[in-house]
């Protein structure tokens, strides 16, 4: 249906040999859990035996929503752009992780509802200006983006993890920031899962017992006047009537990366239900994905069991920003060192198993 957006699958033919090198380690067949499998997936995404990670990227896009108006989130809108400010200036979690673990970092306004002035014209090279619009149309009353706004997205997302691509970036790790955007999450999720929505919906950046029922009514009156508009199930049209540009942004962009045979490290809930929607335009594209952890948000269980993922971290999360991407970076390059460097039975003489 979505012809445009065709991803071939990793050529499987490697994948015997990489198994047979993975075995032959000094270790029980096994033994390294979920790292064999990890570095399994490497092998074949770099169709090498010899898989590296070289100059790996955290990508943070930031939009607003206009549903954030309307009282889906515990915080104001003004803070999308706050936490951008935050992010430059090097003082999030997100900064501290990517500077622990060696991680470049990008800020890219996808659709921030404010004017960052000289920022915005270049001014600081760990920021893209790839501002659709700011912000998104209120889904309440109205879908959030126009079919061509939801194609721009698309498209800029492409283009950043391309110009990434070209300067020698095989790993590529997507964080997002945005007011308002786990309600959005939540209303894809649904969309393209099936699983009632209150499973979906949780409490977003810290909502009390009244706020998580008023964002649940909401997110029903939204998801009802979608219905009643005859929306479906295609998965543009559910990323045009509920997403934000950041989301959108990343569902381009995580096509376009896995297109250029790039390791993708999907963090949590927001980013999943980006990579929700890439998926289900792209079906191939989860062979190139590393979810980094399960976040506490309820409607990231949903995603990943659709996605068939397991994750590599389960710590309660619930920060977004890429968080969990960069945490579990450690453990992506761990996968590719202990294939790559780990002595084999035949050259430690080591005996093998009776």
């Amino acid at each position: 249906m979505h012809s445009q957006f065709q991803l071939a699958a990793p050529d499987t033919g490697l994948a015997a040999a990489l198994q047979h090198k993975i075995d032959r380690k000094t270790k029980p067949q096994g033994a390294l859990g979920q790292l064999e499998a990890l570095a399994l997936k490497l092998g074949l995404v770099q169709q090498t035996l010899t898989p590296a990670l070289t100059a790996p990227h955290l990508l943070v896009f930031a939009g607003d929503h206009g549903a954030a108006r309307d009282g889906v989130s515990a915080f104001p809108q003004e803070v999308t752009w706050q936490m951008v400010g935050n992010f430059l200036a090097g003082g999030a979690a997100i900064n501290v992780f990517a500077r622990q673990n060696g991680l470049a970092l990008t800020v890219v306004d996808a659709g921030v509802a404010h004017d960052f002035g000289a920022i915005g014209d270049g001014a600081v090279p760990a920021f893209i200006n790839a501002k659709v619009a700011w912000g998104t149309a209120s889904y309440l009353v109205e879908p959030a983006m126009s079919a061509q706004q939801c194609a721009a997205a698309l498209e800029h997302g492409a283009g950043i993890v391309g110009r990434l691509a070209a300067a020698d970036c095989n790993v590529v790790g997507f964080g997002e920031m945005g007011i308002g955007n786990t309600a959005s999450a939540s209303l894809i999720t649904h969309c393209l899962t099936g699983v009632p929505l209150a499973d979906c919906v949780g409490r977003g950046t810290g909502l009390d017992d009244a706020g998580l029922a008023r964002k649940n009514a909401l997110l029903d009156r939204a998801l009802q006047r979608y219905r009643q508009a005859g929306g479906g199930d295609d998965p543009l049209a559910v990323l045009a009537e509920f997403g934000g540009f950041e989301v959108a942004m990343m569902a381009g962009a995580m096509i376009a990366a896995a297109r250029a045979g790039m390791v993708l490290l999907i963090d949590g809930f927001i980013v999943g239900a980006a990579a929700l929607v890439a998926a289900r335009l792209a079906p191939a594209l989860t062979a190139y994905c590393v979810f980094c952890h399960r976040s506490a948000e309820p409607g990231h269980r949903a995603q990943l069991a659709a996605l068939g993922a397991e994750p590599l971290l389960d710590l309660g999360l619930r920060l977004g920003e890429g968080t969990g991407a960069a945490l579990a970076y450690p453990l992506v390059a761990a996968a590719a060192n202990f294939l790559n460097d780990m002595a084999s039975f035949e050259s430690a003489g080591v005996a093998d198993k009776c």
